[in-house]
């Protein structure tokens, strides 16, 4: 009697029995395409770069060989901006170098398409990372879910490295799907884009551990190839963090963050539904769900959610970390997860509840299709080419006013060049009318040295124009003796 040979399944991802890897099918590019076509309409109105953004295309347009020695000795690239060193995102702006070098791609709008296409080529990978662990119609609701949330699809669209940072995140969720299917593939891919994770943004390595922690509590022992791998793929990050150190940047532009006292999770989450109560109720409620039934992607998601608000929580307790765009890539967890959710309960009640959690979303995206500009240096640069006579002095009066004018003039009003003065210079006493551009703070222009300068000359304030943004809001001011 013979008995017949037996061979062992390699477990599934869930822990129990193995399931082929869904093949790749079409439908998994309607997340990318979604995100395509919703990002299209934010970028429409044209809105004006804001002050990070402005950052972005000035340090981008900079000789290669002055930027990187920038970056390594700890200093700014202007005048204006002396202390404010491209160091932090020193990658990203390499990319973006390298990107306006493209003829035709050196404009405002191709700095954020950057972002967005991107942005959409992470979600393609999330898709498919989702769908070989969990099956296609898991993978295609998490992009969907994915490409219409607020926070992603605000950040998509910026002048700024989150883009790039999905895009790394979602190659690393990708070869972490390949390696549990069949080791050792996957390990180069999520090498090479844990690494690309923390060069994009620093937060982004919590994200990295989480799905080094999923490997872990999944396949034990034999997962250390990968945390081997995840430990490999942080030291570029640690080499640029050096080089911020030893260039005695340290914290320096940190001053931003801020504590939540202990509410950081629950801040990340409600940035991450918009503010949005029903998304809120919804997301947090398919995500329990997920975390219990989900099949195949549970413990993935689960750690890709949880774990990031774990160790930035814990770093809280040594100083302010707290910054909702910051946090992004670790939050795309939770949208997979609900998405999971959504379709681990009962049969009859999955349509619905994946309509649900989109339709929520979609609805507390919908409000950034009528979004006010961040900041208006660009209509403040085209009132000026109206009013402005050639030899009266523009100033900018703060860092902020001067990235935007200086910007602005050189793309829209060039005849305006020999008359702008950027910190650290201060308005030219000896003129009969000068122009000032500032920041408004709490409804008040922040005060500066020129305000001294101008009176002591004999000139006094005549004139104001307001120029409100959401993130930034300035004001024109002629001054007259």
């Amino acid at each position: 009697m013979t008995s017949a040979a037996r061979t062992s399944a390699p477990p599934s991802p869930a822990g129990g029995r193995a399931a082929p890897a869904a093949p790749w099918s079409p439908h998994e590019l309607l997340p990318p395409l979604l995100l395509l076509a919703l990002g299209t309409v934010l970028l429409l109105p044209g809105h004006g770069l804001w002050y990070d953004e402005l950052f972005t295309a000035e340090v981008g347009r900079v000789p290669l060989r002055e930027l990187l020695a920038a970056v390594v000795e700890g200093r700014g690239t202007t005048s204006y901006l002396a202390d404010v060193p491209p160091s932090y995102n020193a990658p990203y702006y390499l990319v973006v170098h390298a990107w306006m070098a493209v003829p035709g791609l050196g404009g405002d709008t191709s700095l954020r398409v950057l972002s967005l296409l991107a942005t959409a080529g992470g979600l393609a990978l999330i898709t498919r990372a989702v769908a070989r662990l969990a099956g296609r119609a898991t993978g295609v609701l998490s992009g969907v879910v994915l490409a219409a949330s607020p926070l992603l699809l605000v950040q998509s669209v910026e002048a700024r490295s989150y883009g790039l940072a999905v895009l790394a995140t979602g190659g690393a969720a990708l070869g972490l799907a390949r390696w549990l299917d069949a080791p050792p593939r996957g390990l180069v891919l999520f090498g090479l884009a844990g690494a690309g994770m923390g060069l994009a943004h620093w937060y982004a390595l919590t994200t990295l551990a989480a799905l080094v922690v999923a490997a872990l509590v999944l396949r034990g022992r034999q997962a250390l190839p990968v945390a081997w791998v995840g430990a490999a793929a942080t030291l570029p990050t640690a080499a640029l963090i050096a080089v911020n150190l030893l260039s005695g940047n340290g914290s320096r532009n940190a001053d931003h963050l801020r504590s939540t006292g202990g509410r950081l999770a629950r801040l990340a989450v409600e940035a991450w539904a918009g503010g949005h109560l029903p998304l809120l109720v919804v997301v947090l409620g398919l995500a329990v769900v997920g975390g219990v039934r989900a099949a195949g992607v549970r413990v993935v998601a689960v750690c890709w959610a949880v774990v990031p608000l774990l160790l930035l929580t814990a770093a809280e307790l040594v100083r302010p970390v707290y910054s909702s765009r910051y946090l992004l890539t670790g939050l795309l967890g939770l949208g997979v997860l609900a998405a999971a959710g959504a379709l681990a309960v009962p049969r009859v009640a999955r349509l619905p509840a994946a309509g649900l959690l989109v339709v929520c979303t979609l609805m507390a995206s919908a409000p950034l299709a009528d979004r006010n500009p961040r900041e208006r240096s660009d209509d403040v640069v085209r009132a000026l080419e109206e009013l402005q006579r050639p030899g009266e002095p523009v100033v900018a009066a703060d860092r902020r006013s001067a990235t935007g004018l200086d910007h602005y003039v050189r793309v829209l009003a060039p005849r305006l060049r020999a008359d702008v003065v950027l910190p650290p210079d201060d308005a030219p006493p000896a003129a009969d009318r000068v122009w000032l551009v500032r920041r408004v703070f709490d409804g008040v222009p922040v005060p500066t040295d020129d305000d001294t300068v101008l009176r002591s000359a004999g000139l006094r304030l005549t004139e104001e124009r307001d120029f409100p943004g959401s993130r930034t809001s300035l004001v024109l001011q002629l001054w007259e003796r």
